[in-house]
């Protein structure tokens, strides 16, 4: 076919890069090698931004949270991540949660009936010698994570990344277990009540917690033994192993879950979360796990209210690679060995879905800008798009670069004298983003009337 930039990696990055790069009038060639006989060792179905760890985007509050703040900067720039998003969120507190078949399935059917898309379904092993954008994620290729490796002359780094269990909800005890957000603080227009919390007694407790630790764990290839985690997805025995009370300021933290039968916070709480539209799934929030199949069932029907559960799915692990973006891209993700290609997504070290879409979304808007011979500067490092950025392509240390998720602390200072609360600085932060984004918007080229493509082949 007749197309002006290839994008390699059809999830979260991908798939709003093709977006962007489509509705600027850009035909673009999108590859997704899922349904083309090929898969990857955490997807199931061959939807695009399919997601696998959670159906959770994280806090939606724009006011006080860098990740809320990215929400609301992406839907400013007529993200489709987060407009089929919207869609299709299902209660999480204040959190954005979505159900990831429905949402899946609707930015599949959105983007693949774009007039200047052509999704194929293929594996492509080999860098591209025109404009191009990867987005192949953490589960790239081998034959592509070598090219991509020889290209930048290094191995590449790694972490493993973990699954967490989905459970029926009718074989959720509710007998035992309540309906309930931390602090009543539930969903806008909601009754408060989005999440299922197992209570746990001291004793009950202790002995999950040594359950954790003795139960047989997957055994890692011996490549793989030397990979850290990533702390923002760590396997529940890993995070138990760091102490007995670890948990218990984690993911198993009972403040702000009165448990209706006792009047008081129980000793521990494991929370669920609701995973899909109809209720009928739901996550077990933090429990990402390396325990082995087995042992998953057994250990987490220990839990009370969970002594019947039925899974969906059993959590799992797997491997994921990044580039050392800050030594190798340049402020608008261009490789510095090859300008016509761009990274985009996780594999350039973001975490997070949002944020993989985020960098998708300025991958396109970049390489938009390119094809037209316009120039677009990057955005403030003082709007969540810029901080982010800046991270990835030059703010943090090549040598212990590791994947970050977007908060306040990669933003510049605020210019402010004296002390002040936190959460009034976070206010602040969001207010500064939110004028400099919209400065920084005047700035952008308008988008061009949606060109057709004159050629299907």
């Amino acid at each position: 076919m007749t197309y002006d930039i290839h994008i390699i990696g059809g999830g979260m990055a991908g798939s709003e890069a093709a977006w962007q790069l489509a509705e600027a009038g850009q035909r673009v060639r999108l590859s997704e090698m899922r349904g083309g006989g090929h898969f990857t060792a955490a997807h199931r179905t061959d939807g695009l931004a399919e997601l696998v760890c959670s159906n959770s985007f994280r806090s939606d509050d724009a006011q006080s949270n860098a990740v809320g703040l990215l929400h609301q900067e992406m839907r400013t720039l007529g993200s489709l991540i987060m407009r089929e998003a919207d869609k299709h969120r299902v209660p999480a507190g204040s959190a954005l949660a979505v159900d990831r078949e429905a949402f899946s399935q609707s930015v599949t059917s959105a983007v693949a009936s774009h007039p200047n898309i052509k999704l194929v379904r293929e594996r492509v092993d080999h860098l591209p010698s025109g404009a191009s954008i990867i987005a192949t994620g953490p589960l790239t290729a081998p034959l592509l994570a070598t090219e991509i490796g020889a290209e930048t002359g290094e191995d590449g780094l790694a972490f493993f990344d973990a699954l967490a269990p989905i459970v029926y909800g009718d074989s959720i005890d509710m007998d035992v277990a309540w309906k309930a957000s931390r602090w009543d603080k539930g969903s806008p227009n909601g009754d408060g009540a989005d999440y299922i919390n197992c209570p746990m007694t001291k004793a009950e407790y202790l002995a999950f917690h040594g359950a954790l630790i003795a139960g047989e764990k997957t055994e890692f290839k011996e490549w793989e033994s030397d990979t850290p985690y990533f702390e923002g997805c760590m396997p529940i025995e890993v995070m138990a192993e760091r102490g007995v009370d670890t948990l218990l300021f984690g993911p198993m933290k009972p403040v702000g879950l009165d448990n209706p039968r006792t009047g008081h916070w129980p000793w521990a709480v494991v929370q669920l979360r609701q995973d899909n539209a109809l209720g009928t799934l739901w996550n077990i929030v933090g429990f990402q796990t390396k325990l082995k199949h087995a042992e998953q069932v057994r250990v987490f029907r220990m839990i009370p209210g969970l002594q019947n559960a039925e899974f969906a799915r059993l959590g799992g692990l797997h491997r994921n690679t990044f580039i050392k973006s800050p030594l190798l891209l340049d402020p608008t993700l261009r490789l510095k060995s090859a300008p016509h290609i761009r990274f985009a997504g996780q594999i350039t070290g973001c975490e997070g879905y949002l944020e993989s879409a985020a960098i998708g979304l300025l991958a396109g808007r970049f390489a938009a800008a390119d094809l037209r011979s316009d120039v677009i500067a990057p955005p403030p490092p003082t709007t969540a798009f810029g901080a982010l950025l800046a991270h990835i392509t030059g703010g943090a240390s090549t040598s212990t670069y590791q994947p970050m998720n977007v908060n306040f602390g990669l933003f510049p200072p605020l210019d402010i004298a004296g002390k002040s609360k936190k959460a009034d600085r976070k206010r602040m932060y969001s207010a500064r983003a939110h004028d400099d984004l919209a400065g920084w918007v005047t700035t952008l080229p308008p988008l061009p009337q949606m060109a057709l493509p004159t050629q299907r082949t």
